[in-house]
């Protein structure tokens, strides 16, 4: 089973390495990974995405919140939290497949971010879902590459995980 993590940390040196090293340590395999700063100066979001059970990952999140330099974790429920992910692909096209690729483009509410004679990169944000799906169709076409974002999830409502943190 699939858990969102979204762990608040200072921006220090070494600290992803450290806390990517706790899941590797006990085997689990992170599905997703992405890092960003907050709206306080100094303070980094995780957003991991990690493929456990439920008790291995209470040890886990343990031995994270014994890191000094990492300030809260916050297990995001689906249904309680925005989950985002962001992918570029690589289409290969040619005069016939060209508006039958823009049309599921379309469909998708993507965007084609680059064009050329025989390629479109093609942008696509939305739930892991939806971007899953989208590659399924435009699969047959010929996909040439691919780069796609760690997972991004924020809670719902009018709730921060850095609620008085960094604040005087």
């Amino acid at each position: 089973m699939s858990h969102v993590l979204s762990l608040l940390v200072e921006d220090k040196p070494g600290l992803l390495t450290r806390v990517a090293g706790l899941f590797a340590r006990r085997g689990f395999n992170i599905e997703s990974l992405a890092v960003g700063k907050t709206e306080v100066p100094g303070l980094s979001r995780i957003t991991v995405v990690v493929d456990v059970e439920e008790l291995p990952l209470e040890q886990v999140t343990k031995q994270l919140n014994k890191l000094i330099n990492v300030i809260k974790i916050v297990e995001l429920e689906p249904s309680q939290s925005v989950q985002r992910e962001h992918l570029l692909v690589k289409v290969r096209v040619d005069n016939a497949t060209r508006s039958q690729i823009i049309e599921a483009v379309n469909l998708f509410r993507a965007r084609v971010v680059d064009v050329a004679p025989d390629a479109l990169v093609i942008e696509v944000t939305g739930d892991s879902g939806k971007v899953q799906a989208f590659l399924r169709v435009i699969e047959p076409y010929g996909i040439r590459e691919i780069a796609q974002s760690g997972l991004l999830a924020i809670g719902r409502g009018p709730k921060s995980i850095s609620e008085r943190v960094g604040k005087n």
